[in-house]
């Protein structure tokens, strides 16, 4: 049974990741600083798959804590989520963002050369090709100046990865997400930002569930049908296969370079009215939003073309929006019930 690190693995899609390879057969431990998680993810893992994972509580930008973890635990691949992932608090705090997302990426790649450690899968975004010149999106797509620091961190990581795979026997994954929501089918995990949520959907929920007295819709004159920026919305879960795709291809060589890098998404754009419409008739309600300014960083419309990881992959998304878009609504009520 090989064991697999994932760093970040109590957030929410690193959560979903771990009941994936679990369910898959692959032994998982966790590190998390819990700076944007919940201890209590952990026993909502076992929950699910019966195995409470192995966890260890790392700031993954002390370097001597990173070495200490490796010196005690032998894992056989990593999956690196951990990551500070707001597009607007990225502008505000650059300095913190670089920090935390390029020197921890740097000391596991050091871990992993000086331990023969292989298969490396890092979390990377659909921001690396900034504002693109033609939709969908593909891996051919030139990578565009970053429209954000969050944005220009994940583009620094794929490249020291590349650097990395050049001069090391190192072979690495990047996946390429596009806009992740939903939560697990068992309502166990789910997206729970700490604080006022960044991404829309569990902005949305909260305003749903009273959190929050309205929904703010950041810019509606954009040059889009409806004037508000589109994205690419896939459901979690989904998601969290993909890393189960492609930790499998790098573990039986099937991999075609010692880097590759993927499109992880639905293929399909939805404007932010959109979500907004599609959340109130799949859940049967109304939400309080009115437009505000444009968040610096966001770019116009985003959506993927998934053929290439459709294809060497072997991996397709299996849930719809709807399926999505209920599944938050019920994983907000049941944290919102716990609460009261």
């Amino acid at each position: 049974m090989k064991k697999i690190l994932i760093t970040g693995g109590l957030g929410f899609i690193g959560s979903h990741t771990v009941v994936e390879l679990q369910n898959a057969g692959f032994d998982v431990v966790i590190i998390d600083d819990l700076s944007n998680s919940s201890v209590e993810v952990l026993d909502n893992i076992g929950k699910i798959t019966g195995e409470k994972p192995e966890y260890y509580q790392i700031d993954l930008r002390i370097k001597e804590e990173v070495k200490d973890f490796f010196n005690k635990v032998n894992v056989d691949g990593i999956i690196h989520f951990a990551a500070f992932k707001a597009v607007g608090e990225s502008v505000q705090k650059p300095l913190e963002y670089y920090e935390n997302n390029i020197g921890a990426l740097v000391y596991i790649l050091q871990e992993m050369r000086d331990r023969n450690i292989d298969h490396f899968i890092f979390s990377s975004s659909c921001t690396v090709y900034g504002q693109a010149d033609e939709l969908p999106i593909t891996e051919k797509a030139p990578i565009k100046p970053a429209e954000s620091p969050y944005g220009n961190t994940k583009q620094i990581g794929e490249e020291i990865i590349r650097d990395t795979c050049k001069a090391n026997d190192l072979n690495a994954i990047a996946l390429r997400y596009f806009n992740p929501i939903g939560a697990h089918g068992s309502l166990e995990i789910g997206e729970l930002p700490l604080g006022v949520p960044l991404n829309l959907v569990p902005y949305i929920t909260e305003t749903a569930v009273g959190i929050r007295k309205e929904l703010m819709v950041f810019g509606d004159d954009y040059d889009t049908p409806d004037g508000t920026p589109i994205r690419d919305y896939v459901h979690v879960v989904d998601l969290a296969k993909a890393h189960v795709a492609a930790l499998k291809r790098l573990i039986h060589k099937e991999n075609k370079q010692n880097f590759e890098y993927f499109n992880i998404g639905t293929g399909k754009g939805n404007s932010v009215i959109e979500i907004i419409k599609a959340f109130e008739k799949t859940n049967n309600l109304k939400l309080n939003y009115r437009v505000a300014d444009r968040r610096e960083g966001d770019v116009t419309a985003a959506y993927a073309d998934t053929t290439f990881a459709n294809k060497e992959l072997k991996w397709n998304t299996e849930k719809s929006l709807e399926e999505a878009l209920k599944s938050a609504y019920e994983w907000q009520k049941k944290q919102t019930i716990n609460v009261e």
